[in-house]
């Protein structure tokens, strides 16, 4: 079953084409990643499906709903976390998430329940009583999380919700999220520029210039657009080139041997034994995520 589903979606600014004719669906309970640099798309894709700005044209489905018709039913169903703070500085965390809270339920008692249970998930119970301007980066962006969560919504959204936060934090918070996906079956759609986030997506999309230009799971898209590499180390680099070019295999030069390029890691195996020039050492190279982002899109990822 789809928790979404997007055709045909267009969103222009004059002749700036912000997202130009998507169309993807993001199972139910699934992470779901979109991935692209800066300014490919990805913020005015989700605030569309957040239903915060109207598309110029196709169609959003949210649970069922269409964000042009029926955008209340939608926010009663989504949590959303933005790249910046919302919470107010000046509330402690229980006073913002308890605000947050009465806004869906009018029962205490069940407000306050649904608060404790993402505060232990979460690991914020020591900073409930705290002002929200005096915690950190990391202990803000876990608050946020709280607050979107405090709807028990069926899919959560989250827009770049690492940026800025050291990688020790960055894990914290995934370990969190990933046990809330799970225990609650939640849909959780990401948009990100970090490689390791998306690599743990189990659907992925990747935007560039407001375009779908790849999709698939990480695996395949590193299967497809990231080849493994067997290096050979040696200083008869020259003899070594001539001698695999006479075996028809391609290859490239290296400051210190031969680099050729593996549909499997497993050809390494029939390759080796038919080298006949001597060389030093041997090594098998599997292609990444990262080298499949720069095959589709001729760009980098920046960490």
């Amino acid at each position: 079953m789809d928790a979404i589903q997007i055709s045909h979606l267009k969103k222009y600014y004059s002749d700036i084409k912000a997202v130009d004719d998507i169309s993807f669906s993001v199972k139910k309970g699934d992470l779901f990643g979109l991935l692209g640099v800066n300014g490919a798309g990805k913020s005015t894709t989700i605030h569309i499906l957040c239903t915060l700005l109207k598309a110029t044209a196709g169609t959003v489905k949210i649970c069922d709903y269409d964000a042009l018709k029926e955008a209340d039913a939608i926010r009663n169903k989504i949590g959303v976390v933005f790249q910046n703070n919302t919470l107010d500085d000046y509330l402690t965390v229980k006073e913002n998430l308890l605000m947050r809270g009465f806004l869906y339920e009018k029962d205490l008692k069940t407000v306050q329940k649904n608060l404790y249970e993402i505060a232990e998930i979460l690991n914020i119970q020591n900073l409930l009583s705290r002002p929200f301007r005096k915690l950190s980066g990391g202990q803000k962006r876990r608050c946020e999380i709280a607050r979107a969560l405090m709807n028990t919504p069926e899919i959560l959204f989250l827009d770049e919700p690492s940026t800025g936060l050291d990688p020790q934090t960055r894990k914290l918070m995934w370990d969190c999220l990933e046990s809330l996906r799970l225990k609650r079956h939640m849909t959780i759609f990401l948009t990100t520029h970090y490689m390791g986030e998306a690599s743990m997506a189990q659907q992925l999309c990747i935007m560039d210039a407001g375009k779908i230009i790849a999709s698939g799971s990480p695996s395949q898209l590193k299967n497809k657009y990231a080849s493994d590499t067997l290096k050979i180390y040696t200083d008869k680099i020259t003899p070594l080139s001539r001698e695999l070019a006479a075996l028809s295999l391609a290859s490239y030069r290296l400051p210190n041997g031969i680099a050729i390029p593996l549909s499997t890691t497993k050809d390494a195996l029939h390759i080796m034994p038919r080298i006949t020039t001597p060389y030093d050492g041997i090594e098998i190279i599997q292609g990444s995520m990262d080298d499949a982002f720069i095959q589709i899109t001729g760009k980098k990822l920046e960490d």
